[in-house]
């Protein structure tokens, strides 16, 4: 299993605590999971911090935010 980055596994944590403490947190579990959670990533990015105009430091932090978003879902996603 790969080490995960303290955001990625923040975030799989947090979707494998959705579940009630009688529900085994295994690798079958987060497969049916992982999918969802890496939408979820990509839709925020794109909803939230859409591709915006950098010529700003607003723009800058903004672009860098998404850029974070999209590294945590690509991360999540590559997780064998």
């Amino acid at each position: 299993m790969t080490d995960l980055s303290p955001a990625a596994q923040a975030v799989k944590d947090a979707v494998l605590a959705t579940y009630p403490d009688s529900v085994p947190r295994d690798d079958v579990l987060w497969a049916l999971e992982k999918c969802s959670a890496v939408a979820a990533l990509r839709a925020a990015a794109d909803q939230v911090v859409p591709v915006c105009d950098t010529r700003c430091d607003r723009g800058v932090q903004r672009m860098k935010i998404r850029r974070e978003l999209l590294a945590i879902a690509a991360e999540l996603e590559g997780e064998q």
